[in-house]
């Protein structure tokens, strides 16, 4: 039934902020733009919807409303990060570019079976980009059942 991701939403500050930082930045294409006067609901707004396409086709996408409050809140990574997948040369090559552009960056953190490098976009939401080490990466029907195994008896259930 559910066939993929096609795009998540989060709301931004500024987008052309937003647009520097994921396309300019990631290098993730700006895709699709449009404004949103009016809401499902009839009532009249400003938003801008944006939206980043991935290599997969998904896309990350971001509304700017600045007619309606949101509180940007900093995050702990634990909390809410948005996890990009790209192979090894590409996620150090990133880790340079951000040492040298004044994103702030974090990293490399060693997973085991993944590599990541971490960074905070313009709204305060961590980017975190990970790539597999092959050698290490289980297969996904072992993880499947290690991941059900540690829900159903883990240290988190009761």
């Amino acid at each position: 039934m559910i066939k993929g991701l096609h795009h998540n939403a989060y709301r931004c500050k500024n987008s052309e902020e937003t647009r520097k930082f994921y396309e300019d930045f990631l290098g993730l294409p700006l895709a699709i733009a449009f404004p949103i006067e009016e809401t499902k609901t009839s009532r009249k707004t400003s938003a801008l919807h944006t939206f980043y396409r991935l290599d997969d086709g998904s896309y990350l996408a971001f509304f700017e409303v600045p007619d309606m409050p949101f509180e940007f809140v900093d995050h702990h990574d634990f909390d809410l990060h948005i996890a990009l997948e790209v192979e090894m040369d590409d996620m150090l090559e990133m880790f340079e570019k951000g040492k040298s552009s004044d994103i702030p960056t974090r990293g490399i953190a060693d997973h085991g079976f993944i590599k990541s490098i971490y960074f905070r976009d313009p709204n305060g939401y961590v980017i975190e980009l990970t790539a597999k080490i092959p050698e290490k990466t289980q297969p996904a029907e072992e993880a499947a059942i290690l991941a059900k195994k540690y829900c159903m008896n883990g240290r988190n259930s009761k």
